[in-house]
C-alpha cells in the first residue's frame, strides 16, 4: 500500500493570487476535470499547482517531462531482482491509484507517442491501461491530471496535438502586473519595495524585446534570484547581470542593451 503522506505538501507554498484562478481551479478539481496550464517560463505555473494541491489537501506527484521520457517511465515497468520479476508503478499510475493530482510539467517536451497514454484518463472513462501487466486501472475518484507547457516554444515538432489539447480545461498564465510582481518579490526574497520596482523595470525592458532578439523575457523566478543575490551583499548591477541577463541571451547586442538599461535604472 502506497504511503500517500509522502506526496502531501506540508507547508503552504506562497502564491500571489492574480485573478479568479483559485476559484476556477477549485471548481475544475471538484468536477475532476483535467487542467492545462499555459504560460511563459518562470511565471508561477508550478507554484500555482503546488499551492492548489496544498489548499485542497491532495497529494501531488510532479513529473518533469523530457524528450527521452517513454510511456513506461510514466506508467511503470517490470524489473528484475533476486526473486525474479516484479512490477514497479510509474508516477502516473501511482497518482491514479492513490487519488493524487498528477502534474506533468512541460508536457510538450515529451514524445507524442508518450502523451497518448494519458488520453483514457482525460475523458469519461478515467482509466489507465497497463498493457504490459494486463491490467485496466480505474482511476481513484480523487485523481486529477494537470499538464503545463510554454506556448512560446511551439513548433511543428513540439506542440500538443488538438486531440490532446481538447481533453483539457485551460488556464492562460502570464507575467504578473507590476504591483503584484513587486509584492511577490518582496515576499519571496525580503527585498525592499523600491529595489523590487527597479528589478521589474529591468524585466519590462527585456520582455519588450521578446520576438525582437529574445525568445523569452526575464521571468519572475529570475527576478527572485537577482533579489536573493542582492540580499547576499552583491551590488545591484552585478546581481542583475548575473541573474537576469546572462542566463537568457548570448547575443552581444541584446546583452549590451540590457546591461545599459540596468546601468541606467540602478544609476
Amino acid at each position: 500500500m502506497t504511503d500517500t503522506s509522502q506526496y502531501l505538501i506540508k507547508e503552504e507554498p506562497f502564491y500571489q493570487v492574480q485573478s479568479d484562478e483559485v476559484e476556477l481551479y477549485t471548481a475544475a478539481y471538484q468536477a475532476r476535470l483535467p487542467v492545462m496550464v499555459k504560460g511563459p517560463t518562470g511565471c508561477g505555473k508550478s507554484r500555482f499547482i503546488e499551492h492548489m494541491a496544498w489548499k485542497l489537501g491532495r497529494p501531488l506527484i510532479t513529473v518533469a517531462c523530457n524528450e527521452d521520457m517513454t510511456a513506461s517511465d510514466l506508467v511503470g515497468r517490470y524489473l528484475l531482482d533476486a526473486n525474479g520479476t516484479r512490477w514497479l508503478d510509474g508516477p502516473l499510475t501511482i497518482a491514479a491509484r492513490i487519488g493524487a493530482i498528477c502534474y506533468l510539467d512541460e508536457i510538450v517536451e515529451a514524445r507524442q507517442d508518450t502523451t497518448v497514454v494519458i488520453h483514457p484518463l482525460t475523458d469519461h472513462r478515467r482509466v489507465l491501461p497497463l498493457d504490459k501487466k494486463g491490467e485496466l486501472l480505474t482511476a481513484h475518484p480523487d485523481f486529477q491530471l494537470v499538464i503545463s507547457y510554454n506556448p512560446g516554444y511551439q513548433s511543428l515538432m513540439k506542440d500538443l496535438k488538438q486531440s490532446t489539447k481538447q481533453r483539457f480545461t485551460a488556464f492562460e498564465f502570464d507575467y504578473p502586473s507590476a504591483d503584484i510582481e513587486s509584492t511577490i518579490l518582496q515576499k519571496e526574497s525580503g527585498i525592499q519595495a523600491d529595489l523590487a520596482d527597479k528589478l521589474i523595470k529591468v524585466a519590462t525592458t527585456a520582455r519588450n524585446l521578446k520576438g525582437h532578439g529574445l525568445d523569452e523575457g526575464i521571468s519572475t523566478r529570475l527576478l527572485t534570484y537577482a533579489a536573493s543575490l542582492m540580499n547576499q551583499g552583491i551590488e545591484a548591477k552585478a546581481a542583475c547581470k548575473m541573474a537576469l541577463v546572462r542566463p537568457i541571451t548570448d547575443d552581444a547586442d541584446i546583452r549590451d542593451t540590457l546591461d545599459h538599461a540596468i546601468n541606467t535604472i540602478f544609476a
